[in-house]
């Protein structure tokens, strides 16, 4: 079955909007850690004409030449074809053109630089004219040499001799331009044998994560691959979630995303999510708050802890410090009611609203109300209880929500409040959404949420020119 995207048309005049400048990222340099070994090898990352529309900018999207087989074909073809016979990620072939030639930047490239687009047989000491390497000469000839000698030269090294000609391996420390390093993975051991510098690597990992670490939208839930570990994205921060009780009482785990170290990298780590939402915190000078999400509410009096029903045996030692961390929220008093919410029926029209310090907001559906509460219980109101609340903004489904309106065809992504329409399948599959998460709702409920920017980047991106030739 055809799944569900913003019309071709729309999607056609967004491949315009390709290199339109985004919220610069994070490049924090791991030396340990350059890049996934899954990432290395998926060549099947790209399509041929999104290496093409990526290479537009440049001198590489007219430039045609020579292939191994003696036909002409364009940069993009050669480049997209060297990726499916040798195994080797598109993308790596295009940040590797950058960081050794500048040639995706270029507009004026020499021949000399598209000759040698590689550096591949350059040794340190050997010039351009040396006849022992005439036989790599060739945009071509670099490309396929170079991804060969990754898939079957390096990593065949790894896998049947536990390290590389050089010595690098997983795991083994190593000393490269005087500073000790310990590769990862074999793709980080192979990049170090490859180009046995600090600087060329540093410039790898900083290409990479500029062009294409997916720029993850505020509520995304992302987890290390390599560590388990979850972090939720908000405003362009990753902020670890240190415990499961916390991760299950303020998201959905279903819609954690796996993602390689490196594109989690590429976020400033924000403020820790430890606890559970509504726990009890209490600090040495004896005051006890609420925390509500990001914000501690102070409870006033024992009076009003002991009317809401809560239990000295529920409280967590806390230092100040810790507390100063948190937002601050309204208090606690003994008039305030349900300070943890409450779902609360109108038993004239059946319908379910949300309670919370002494305010009503409505719930527009019932996936709004599953999505939101869960198997929360739904409480019978009193005879005109409803009227006595103020009246607040209606409910609406969480960031990271995946949503469309039954009966149509888009998808959106919440975030920050708002609906982002995801452009097409391959953005949506490229994100690593799964379509059993999409929840088709009412209109009314979707038009609670304005309508955001459109979501059409996966990773190959946006401002080529934040990533410069060394």
């Amino acid at each position: 079955m055809k799944r569900p995207f913003v019309s071709k048309i729309i999607a056609w005049l967004l491949a315009f909007s390709l290199f339109v400048p985004s919220l610069a990222l994070a490049t924090s340099f791991n030396p340990n850690y350059l890049i996934s070994d899954e990432e290395f090898t998926d060549s099947f990352s790209m399509e041929l004409g999104e290496i093409q529309t990526f290479l537009e900018k440049g001198y590489l999207a007219e430039y045609r030449t020579e292939d191994l087989d003696g036909k002409v074909r364009y940069a993009s073809d050669i480049i997209w074809r060297t990726a499916q016979n040798n195994g080797v990620n598109p993308k790596v072939i295009l940040v590797m053109l950058q960081k050794e030639q500048g040639l995706i930047t270029d507009d004026t490239p020499t021949q000399d630089q598209l000759d040698w687009a590689l550096g591949y047989g350059v040794c340190d000491s050997c010039t351009h004219a040396d006849s022992a390497i005439q036989r790599w000469r060739g945009f071509a000839k670099q490309i396929n040499s170079t991804t060969l000698q990754f898939t079957e030269g390096y990593f065949l090294d790894l896998e049947e001799d536990g390290e590389t000609v050089m010595g690098y391996a997983p795991g083994v420390a190593c000393t490269i331009d005087g500073t000790t390093v310990v590769p990862a993975n074999n793709a980080t051991a192979a990049l170090y044998t490859y180009t046995p510098h600090l600087t060329g690597n540093r410039n790898f990992a900083t290409i990479w994560q500029t062009w294409f670490a997916r720029n993850y939208p505020t509520g995304s839930l992302l987890q290390d691959t390599e560590t388990g570990g979850v972090w939720l994205i908000q405003y362009g921060e990753r902020r670890p979630i240190t415990s499961r009780a916390a991760l299950l009482s303020r998201f959905n785990e279903d819609l954690i995303i796996p993602v390689s170290q490196t594109e989690l990298e590429s976020y400033s780590v924000g403020r820790s999510i430890s606890l559970p939402n509504y726990s009890l915190l209490h600090t040495a000078d004896g005051g006890i708050y609420l925390l509500v999400d990001d914000a501690v509410r102070h409870i006033d009096s024992m009076e009003a802890f002991r009317a809401i029903g809560f239990s000295t045996d529920d409280l967590v030692e806390v230092t100040t410090e810790e507390l100063l961390a948190y937002e601050t929220g309204q208090p606690i008093t003994d008039e305030t009611i349900y300070p943890q919410g409450a779902l609360i029926q109108d038993p004239y029209s059946g319908g379910v609203y949300y309670v919370e310090n002494n305010t009503k907001h409505a719930i527009y559906s019932r996936e709004i109300l599953t999505a939101r509460f869960g198997n929360k219980a739904i409480v019978p109101a009193k005879v005109d209880e409803l009227w006595s609340y103020d009246t607040g903004a209606p409910v609406k489904f969480n960031d990271g929500t995946l949503v469309g309106a039954t009966g149509q065809s888009t998808v959106y992504l919440i975030s920050e409040g708002a609906r982002r329409p995801i452009v097409s399948e391959t953005v949506f599959l490229g994100f690593g959404f799964k379509w059993e998460n999409v929840i088709w709702t009412n209109e009314n409920s979707l038009n609670l949420h304005p309508l955001g920017e459109v979501l059409d980047k996966i990773g190959f991106t946006e401002n080529l020119q934040e990533a410069s030739r060394p």
